[in-house]
Protein backbone atom coordinates (compact mmCIF):
# COMPACT_ATOMS: atom_id res chain seq x y z
CA UNK A 1 0.00 0.00 0.00
CA UNK A 2 1.13 3.59 -0.97
CA UNK A 3 0.88 6.61 1.10
CA UNK A 4 1.26 10.09 0.29
CA UNK A 5 3.14 11.74 2.96
CA UNK A 6 3.24 15.42 1.63
CA UNK A 7 0.69 17.08 4.04
CA UNK A 8 -1.42 19.73 1.89
CA UNK A 9 -3.29 22.78 4.23
CA UNK A 10 -6.38 23.06 3.90
CA UNK A 11 -8.22 26.10 2.72
CA UNK A 12 -11.17 26.32 5.10
CA UNK A 13 -8.91 25.42 8.11
CA UNK A 14 -6.54 22.77 9.79
CA UNK A 15 -4.34 20.29 8.15
CA UNK A 16 -5.95 17.68 5.95
CA UNK A 17 -5.38 13.66 6.61
CA UNK A 18 -3.45 12.02 4.09
CA UNK A 19 -4.94 10.12 1.47
CA UNK A 20 -4.36 6.06 1.02
CA UNK A 21 -4.18 4.91 -2.34
CA UNK A 22 -5.01 1.35 -2.56
CA UNK A 23 -5.07 1.03 -6.02
CA UNK A 24 -1.30 1.90 -8.08
CA UNK A 25 -2.69 2.72 -11.40
CA UNK A 26 -4.37 5.30 -10.53
CA UNK A 27 -1.30 7.20 -10.06
CA UNK A 28 -0.74 7.33 -13.56
CA UNK A 29 1.86 5.35 -16.09
CA UNK A 30 5.43 6.10 -15.57
CA UNK A 31 6.97 8.43 -18.35
CA UNK A 32 9.10 5.79 -20.34
CA UNK A 33 13.07 6.10 -20.58
CA UNK A 34 14.58 7.17 -23.30
CA UNK A 35 16.80 4.73 -25.05
CA UNK A 36 20.44 5.14 -25.85
CA UNK A 37 20.66 6.04 -29.53
CA UNK A 38 23.34 3.75 -30.43
CA UNK A 39 25.57 4.94 -33.90
CA UNK A 40 25.11 3.35 -37.03
CA UNK A 41 27.83 0.88 -37.16
CA UNK A 42 29.50 1.20 -40.42
CA UNK A 43 31.23 -1.53 -42.60
CA UNK A 44 34.50 -0.37 -43.78
CA UNK A 45 35.81 -3.90 -45.14
CA UNK A 46 37.10 -4.75 -41.59
CA UNK A 47 37.12 -8.03 -39.19
CA UNK A 48 34.30 -7.83 -37.15
CA UNK A 49 35.41 -6.90 -33.68
CA UNK A 50 35.89 -9.69 -30.73
CA UNK A 51 33.20 -9.86 -28.33
CA UNK A 52 33.96 -7.95 -25.66
CA UNK A 53 35.52 -9.88 -22.70
CA UNK A 54 33.30 -10.82 -19.49
CA UNK A 55 33.74 -8.39 -16.30
CA UNK A 56 36.45 -9.28 -14.35
CA UNK A 57 36.94 -7.46 -10.66
CA UNK A 58 40.06 -5.66 -10.74
CA UNK A 59 42.11 -3.81 -13.51
CA UNK A 60 44.40 -6.62 -15.52
CA UNK A 61 47.65 -5.19 -17.23
CA UNK A 62 49.36 -6.76 -19.72
CA UNK A 63 52.73 -6.45 -19.07
CA UNK A 64 53.68 -6.83 -22.84
CA UNK A 65 52.69 -3.34 -24.15
CA UNK A 66 54.05 -1.30 -27.20
CA UNK A 67 53.44 2.07 -26.63
CA UNK A 68 55.16 3.39 -29.95
CA UNK A 69 53.47 4.40 -32.46
CA UNK A 70 52.41 1.84 -35.16
CA UNK A 71 52.26 3.26 -38.48
CA UNK A 72 49.51 1.98 -41.10
CA UNK A 73 50.13 -0.33 -43.64
CA UNK A 74 50.74 1.08 -47.06
CA UNK A 75 48.58 -0.87 -49.56
CA UNK A 76 49.69 -0.03 -52.99
CA UNK A 77 47.56 -1.75 -54.88
CA UNK A 78 44.97 0.01 -56.99
CA UNK A 79 42.67 2.52 -55.57
CA UNK A 80 38.97 0.98 -54.49
CA UNK A 81 36.24 1.85 -57.02
CA UNK A 82 38.77 1.93 -60.06
CA UNK A 83 38.77 -0.93 -62.53
CA UNK A 84 42.68 -2.60 -62.14
CA UNK A 85 44.29 -2.89 -66.09
CA UNK A 86 46.50 -5.85 -66.50
CA UNK A 87 50.07 -4.79 -66.64
CA UNK A 88 51.20 -4.80 -70.19
CA UNK A 89 53.18 -7.73 -71.94
CA UNK A 90 56.53 -7.72 -73.56
CA UNK A 91 54.29 -8.32 -76.95
CA UNK A 92 52.65 -4.78 -76.25
CA UNK A 93 55.65 -2.99 -75.40
CA UNK A 94 57.21 -4.27 -78.84
CA UNK A 95 54.43 -3.15 -81.09
CA UNK A 96 54.20 0.29 -79.16
CA UNK A 97 57.67 0.88 -80.13
CA UNK A 98 57.40 -0.10 -83.64
CA UNK A 99 54.73 2.71 -83.70
CA UNK A 100 55.79 6.08 -85.85
CA UNK A 101 55.29 8.74 -82.86
CA UNK A 102 57.24 7.04 -80.55
CA UNK A 103 60.27 6.19 -83.14
CA UNK A 104 60.10 9.97 -84.20
CA UNK A 105 60.28 11.14 -80.45
CA UNK A 106 63.58 8.34 -79.96
CA UNK A 107 64.94 9.91 -82.56
CA UNK A 108 64.77 13.52 -81.71
CA UNK A 109 65.84 12.34 -78.20
CA UNK A 110 68.85 10.35 -79.52
CA UNK A 111 69.95 13.58 -81.88
CA UNK A 112 69.19 15.84 -79.16
CA UNK A 113 71.70 14.15 -76.50
CA UNK A 114 74.18 13.43 -79.65
CA UNK A 115 74.28 17.49 -80.47
CA UNK A 116 74.91 17.89 -76.86
CA UNK A 117 77.65 15.29 -76.30
CA UNK A 118 79.68 16.71 -79.67
CA UNK A 119 79.17 20.29 -77.96
CA UNK A 120 80.78 18.92 -74.64
CA UNK A 121 83.35 17.27 -76.14
CA UNK A 122 84.39 19.84 -78.47
CA UNK A 123 84.49 22.56 -75.93
CA UNK A 124 86.60 20.07 -73.42
CA UNK A 125 88.70 19.35 -76.37
CA UNK A 126 89.27 23.15 -77.02
CA UNK A 127 90.74 24.06 -73.39
CA UNK A 128 93.76 21.98 -74.79
CA UNK A 129 94.39 21.26 -78.38
CA UNK A 130 93.38 24.56 -80.70
CA UNK A 131 90.95 23.32 -83.05
CA UNK A 132 90.37 26.02 -84.90
CA UNK A 133 93.67 26.26 -85.73
CA UNK A 134 94.28 22.54 -86.29
CA UNK A 135 91.51 22.98 -89.35
CA UNK A 136 93.73 25.34 -91.13
CA UNK A 137 96.36 22.93 -91.69
CA UNK A 138 94.29 19.88 -92.87
CA UNK A 139 92.57 22.23 -95.15
CA UNK A 140 94.64 20.07 -97.76
CA UNK A 141 93.54 19.04 -101.47
CA UNK A 142 94.89 16.11 -103.57
CA UNK A 143 96.80 19.52 -105.95
CA UNK A 144 98.05 20.32 -102.89
CA UNK A 145 99.51 17.29 -101.78
CA UNK A 146 101.00 16.61 -105.12
CA UNK A 147 102.53 19.60 -105.84
CA UNK A 148 104.40 19.17 -102.22
CA UNK A 149 105.38 16.20 -102.31
CA UNK A 150 107.20 17.42 -105.71
CA UNK A 151 108.53 20.75 -103.64
CA UNK A 152 110.03 18.13 -100.56
CA UNK A 153 111.62 15.99 -103.64
CA UNK A 154 112.77 18.43 -106.35
CA UNK A 155 113.27 21.44 -104.00
CA UNK A 156 116.24 23.38 -106.05
CA UNK A 157 113.87 24.05 -109.01
CA UNK A 158 111.66 26.27 -106.90
CA UNK A 159 111.94 29.96 -106.88
CA UNK A 160 108.96 31.88 -105.10
CA UNK A 161 109.55 30.49 -101.00
CA UNK A 162 107.12 33.42 -99.33
CA UNK A 163 104.05 32.69 -97.82
CA UNK A 164 101.23 34.39 -98.89
CA UNK A 165 98.93 36.14 -96.66
CA UNK A 166 94.62 37.61 -96.76
CA UNK A 167 94.95 40.55 -94.63
CA UNK A 168 96.73 39.82 -91.48
CA UNK A 169 96.36 35.92 -91.31
CA UNK A 170 98.09 33.59 -93.69
CA UNK A 171 95.94 31.66 -96.71
CA UNK A 172 95.41 27.94 -96.56
CA UNK A 173 97.35 25.58 -96.89
CA UNK A 174 95.38 24.33 -100.44
CA UNK A 175 96.04 28.10 -102.13
CA UNK A 176 99.94 28.18 -101.32
CA UNK A 177 102.11 25.46 -101.37
CA UNK A 178 104.46 27.64 -99.20
CA UNK A 179 101.98 26.93 -96.30
CA UNK A 180 102.81 24.17 -93.74
CA UNK A 181 100.61 21.48 -93.10
CA UNK A 182 99.91 18.43 -91.00
CA UNK A 183 98.57 16.13 -93.36
CA UNK A 184 101.29 15.23 -95.02
CA UNK A 185 102.86 14.89 -91.49
CA UNK A 186 100.55 12.78 -89.84
CA UNK A 187 100.02 10.39 -93.80
CA UNK A 188 103.46 9.67 -93.36
CA UNK A 189 104.33 8.48 -89.51
CA UNK A 190 101.71 6.10 -90.34
CA UNK A 191 102.85 4.89 -93.60
CA UNK A 192 106.36 5.23 -92.17
CA UNK A 193 104.76 2.51 -89.22
CA UNK A 194 103.32 0.53 -91.52
CA UNK A 195 106.29 0.59 -93.82
CA UNK A 196 108.31 -0.66 -90.88
CA UNK A 197 106.44 -4.03 -89.63
CA UNK A 198 106.58 -4.97 -93.64
CA UNK A 199 110.41 -4.66 -94.00
CA UNK A 200 110.88 -5.99 -90.50
CA UNK A 201 108.52 -9.18 -91.77
CA UNK A 202 110.89 -9.73 -94.60
CA UNK A 203 113.72 -10.53 -92.23
CA UNK A 204 112.29 -12.73 -90.38
CA UNK A 205 112.16 -10.40 -87.21
CA UNK A 206 107.84 -9.40 -87.25
CA UNK A 207 105.92 -9.61 -84.07
CA UNK A 208 102.64 -7.62 -83.32
CA UNK A 209 104.53 -5.96 -80.62
CA UNK A 210 107.34 -4.31 -83.16
CA UNK A 211 103.91 -2.12 -85.00
CA UNK A 212 103.49 -0.90 -81.50
CA UNK A 213 107.43 -0.14 -80.59
CA UNK A 214 107.88 1.18 -84.08
CA UNK A 215 104.84 3.46 -83.40
CA UNK A 216 105.99 4.70 -79.87
CA UNK A 217 109.49 5.23 -80.56
CA UNK A 218 108.36 7.33 -83.90
CA UNK A 219 105.78 9.20 -81.48
CA UNK A 220 108.79 9.43 -78.72
CA UNK A 221 111.42 11.10 -81.04
CA UNK A 222 108.56 13.77 -82.36
CA UNK A 223 107.97 14.90 -78.81
CA UNK A 224 111.33 14.78 -78.14
CA UNK A 225 112.28 17.16 -80.87
CA UNK A 226 109.66 19.84 -79.98
CA UNK A 227 110.82 19.79 -76.81
CA UNK A 228 114.52 20.41 -77.64
CA UNK A 229 112.74 23.22 -80.65
CA UNK A 230 111.23 24.81 -77.68
CA UNK A 231 113.82 24.64 -74.94
CA UNK A 232 116.63 25.88 -77.29
CA UNK A 233 114.68 28.91 -78.57
CA UNK A 234 113.67 29.90 -75.00
CA UNK A 235 117.43 29.60 -73.62
CA UNK A 236 118.85 31.52 -76.92
CA UNK A 237 115.71 34.20 -76.26
CA UNK A 238 115.14 33.94 -79.69
CA UNK A 239 111.71 35.29 -80.60
CA UNK A 240 110.20 34.46 -83.98
CA UNK A 241 107.20 34.14 -86.04
CA UNK A 242 107.28 30.22 -85.82
CA UNK A 243 104.46 28.98 -83.67
CA UNK A 244 104.71 25.04 -82.09
CA UNK A 245 102.59 24.12 -84.96
CA UNK A 246 104.69 25.32 -87.32
CA UNK A 247 107.54 23.60 -85.90
CA UNK A 248 105.59 20.29 -85.53
CA UNK A 249 105.01 20.53 -89.44
CA UNK A 250 108.37 21.54 -90.77
CA UNK A 251 110.05 18.48 -88.32
CA UNK A 252 107.59 15.86 -89.87
CA UNK A 253 108.26 16.76 -93.38
CA UNK A 254 111.48 14.06 -93.01
CA UNK A 255 108.83 11.15 -93.18
CA UNK A 256 108.89 11.54 -97.08
CA UNK A 257 112.74 11.10 -97.22
CA UNK A 258 112.04 7.99 -94.67
CA UNK A 259 109.79 6.27 -96.56
CA UNK A 260 111.90 6.84 -100.11
CA UNK A 261 114.87 5.26 -98.33
CA UNK A 262 113.14 2.77 -97.54
CA UNK A 263 111.64 1.57 -100.93
CA UNK A 264 114.92 2.14 -102.39
CA UNK A 265 116.17 -0.07 -99.67
CA UNK A 266 113.22 -2.83 -100.35
CA UNK A 267 114.32 -2.38 -104.07
CA UNK A 268 117.63 -2.19 -104.43
CA UNK A 269 119.78 -2.85 -100.89
CA UNK A 270 121.76 -1.28 -98.76
CA UNK A 271 123.24 0.91 -101.48
CA UNK A 272 120.20 2.03 -102.98
CA UNK A 273 119.29 2.90 -98.99
CA UNK A 274 122.21 5.35 -98.53
CA UNK A 275 122.37 6.97 -101.59
CA UNK A 276 118.48 7.78 -101.56
CA UNK A 277 119.03 8.98 -98.06
CA UNK A 278 121.80 11.12 -98.56
CA UNK A 279 119.99 12.79 -101.64
CA UNK A 280 116.46 13.26 -99.52
CA UNK A 281 118.87 14.82 -97.06
CA UNK A 282 120.28 17.44 -98.85
CA UNK A 283 116.77 18.75 -100.51
CA UNK A 284 114.87 18.20 -96.95
CA UNK A 285 117.96 20.49 -95.17
CA UNK A 286 117.23 22.54 -98.52
CA UNK A 287 114.13 22.86 -98.26
CA UNK A 288 113.86 23.75 -94.14
CA UNK A 289 116.66 26.32 -94.74
CA UNK A 290 114.66 27.92 -97.51
CA UNK A 291 111.41 27.76 -95.45
CA UNK A 292 112.13 28.50 -92.27
CA UNK A 293 114.74 31.44 -92.94
CA UNK A 294 111.55 34.04 -93.79
CA UNK A 295 109.66 32.56 -90.60
CA UNK A 296 113.37 32.96 -88.43
CA UNK A 297 114.02 35.73 -89.70
CA UNK A 298 111.37 37.92 -89.78
CA UNK A 299 111.12 37.57 -86.05
CA UNK A 300 107.73 38.78 -84.50
CA UNK A 301 105.19 41.27 -85.91
CA UNK A 302 106.14 44.78 -84.87
CA UNK A 303 104.67 47.48 -83.04
CA UNK A 304 102.08 50.32 -84.45
CA UNK A 305 103.38 52.94 -85.30
CA UNK A 306 103.51 55.76 -82.71
CA UNK A 307 101.75 59.00 -82.72
CA UNK A 308 102.94 62.28 -83.11
CA UNK A 309 102.15 62.81 -79.21
CA UNK A 310 103.82 59.96 -78.26
CA UNK A 311 107.16 61.40 -80.56
CA UNK A 312 107.38 64.65 -78.70
CA UNK A 313 109.39 62.70 -75.76
CA UNK A 314 112.58 61.03 -76.19
CA UNK A 315 113.32 57.72 -77.30
CA UNK A 316 113.33 55.34 -74.44
CA UNK A 317 116.93 53.45 -75.19
CA UNK A 318 116.09 50.16 -72.97
CA UNK A 319 112.57 50.02 -75.02
CA UNK A 320 113.92 50.34 -78.30
CA UNK A 321 116.91 48.05 -77.76
CA UNK A 322 114.18 45.23 -76.70
CA UNK A 323 111.92 45.54 -79.68
CA UNK A 324 115.01 45.94 -82.49
CA UNK A 325 116.73 43.14 -82.74
CA UNK A 326 120.19 43.42 -83.49
CA UNK A 327 122.84 41.45 -85.10
CA UNK A 328 123.17 38.78 -81.58
CA UNK A 329 119.12 37.86 -82.78
CA UNK A 330 120.32 37.32 -86.52
CA UNK A 331 122.98 35.41 -85.63
CA UNK A 332 120.83 33.29 -82.88
CA UNK A 333 118.07 32.83 -85.50
CA UNK A 334 120.46 31.26 -88.11
CA UNK A 335 122.18 29.05 -85.31
CA UNK A 336 118.44 27.60 -84.65
CA UNK A 337 117.79 27.42 -88.36
CA UNK A 338 121.40 25.58 -88.72
CA UNK A 339 120.53 22.74 -86.30
CA UNK A 340 117.18 21.96 -87.17
CA UNK A 341 118.30 21.44 -90.81
CA UNK A 342 121.23 19.55 -89.64
CA UNK A 343 119.31 17.32 -86.97
CA UNK A 344 116.43 16.30 -89.45
CA UNK A 345 118.37 14.16 -91.67
CA UNK A 346 120.04 12.84 -88.38
CA UNK A 347 116.93 12.11 -87.13
CA UNK A 348 115.48 10.37 -90.45
CA UNK A 349 119.03 8.17 -90.36
CA UNK A 350 118.27 6.85 -87.47
CA UNK A 351 114.72 6.15 -87.52
CA UNK A 352 115.74 3.87 -90.82
CA UNK A 353 118.86 2.14 -90.38
CA UNK A 354 118.12 -0.89 -88.37
CA UNK A 355 115.08 -1.32 -90.93
CA UNK A 356 116.96 -2.16 -94.08
CA UNK A 357 117.35 -5.45 -94.84
CA UNK A 358 120.27 -7.24 -95.88
CA UNK A 359 121.39 -8.67 -99.44
CA UNK A 360 120.65 -12.38 -98.52
CA UNK A 361 116.87 -11.67 -97.37
CA UNK A 362 116.47 -10.25 -100.61
CA UNK A 363 117.74 -12.39 -102.76
CA UNK A 364 115.55 -15.29 -100.57
CA UNK A 365 112.47 -13.56 -100.92
CA UNK A 366 112.48 -12.87 -104.53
Amino acid sequence: MNFNASRNVNPVGGPRKAKRVSDVSAMGVPSPVPAYNTPPVYNQGFEPASPVAPYQQGIQVETRQDFAPTEPAGNFGYMAGYPQSPMPSAANIGSMLHQPIVQDMALQYGSALAAEGRAAVSRELGRFVPMTRLRYYFAVDTRYVLKKLLLLVFPFTHKEWMVRYDQDSPVQPRYDVNAPDLYLPAMGYVTYVLLAGFMLGLQQRFSPEQISIQASSALAYIIFEMVLYLITLYITNTSTALKTLDLLAFSGYKYCTMIASLLCALMMGSTGYYCCLAYGSCALSFFLVKTLRLHLLSGPREAEPRTSYEYSYPPNPYSDSWSKGGSGGTKRRLYFLLFVAVTQPLLSWWLTYHLVPARAALTQTR
